[in-house]
């Protein structure tokens, strides 16, 4: 899983050269794609449950599994890139959200927000808290700052399989929930709008959009949990 994660944090490190005004989500993903199996992974999300493609793209107000196409990226967007890679029978699993050249301040914040609720959370993935320990320092950051957190997904236990038990809110009250072990592997992956939590699904079946048409960020580590410190295996720059 370490490598897995690794290769995630590669690919995720290297698409911030093509993330530019004028290329497209197309462009990305064969970058990602490439470079995943350069690196001797294979693309987690290509195929499963019939998704069509390598990577997820999410831009503005899409908060999740954006199908790569030859939408254009423009200067002021955010995209969210969601990548997963399998590497000898397990799994890492990572996202981030990106600013397109020059964001709006309000964009900015909701970046900011989101990211830092990522690693509130994840500082409560160690020994003997609870599930929702992770979930309601989320909640409570994202909400705090006038956002919301998005209900109808959540984080997951990764490991041989892309998506394992237990589901990971990002919403939840402290204190309840599973009791974490040390050796854990789960993702958490804050999905958060400027606006109302809301979604809908569009007819590809699988982009997920804001119900106001509010912008949406989601940032995502693959995360071990241990005795003092948590373990980030997909950390990059």
């Amino acid at each position: 899983m370490a490598v897995a994660g690794r290769i995630v944090a590669d690919v995720m490190n290297s698409l911030g050269e093509v993330i530019r005004d004028g290329a497209t989500t197309r462009d990305i993903e064969l970058l990602a794609e490439e470079q995943i199996r350069k690196l001797g992974g294979m693309p987690a999300f290509k195929g499963y449950r019939g998704y069509p493609a390598s990577i997820c793209t999410s831009i503005n107000n899409e908060v999740v599994h954006g199908i790569p196409s030859h939408r254009r990226l423009s200067d002021g967007d955010i995209i969210s890139i969601d990548i997963g890679v399998l590497y000898e029978g397990f799994y890492g699993d990572a996202a981030y959200t990106f600013p397109v050249g020059n964001i709006d301040a309000e964009s900015a914040r909701l970046l900011k927000v989101t990211e830092e609720a990522l690693y509130l959370g994840i500082g409560k993935a160690i020994e003997g808290n609870r599930l929702y320990d992770i979930s309601h320092e989320i909640q409570r950051h994202v909400e705090t700052n006038g956002f919301s957190v998005v209900k109808m997904f959540v984080g997951h236990g990764i490991g041989r399989q892309l998506h394992e038990e237990p589901q990971v809110p990002n919403f939840g009250v402290a204190g309840k929930g599973l009791r974490l072990r040390q050796g854990m592997t789960i993702a958490i992956e804050p999905m958060v709008n400027a606006g109302s939590y809301d979604v809908d699904i569009l007819d590809d079946g699988w982009t997920a959009v804001t119900k106001d048409g509010k912008r949406s960020a989601h940032f995502e580590h693959t995360v071990v949990v241990m005795a003092d410190k948590p373990r980030i295996l997909t950390k990059f720059n």
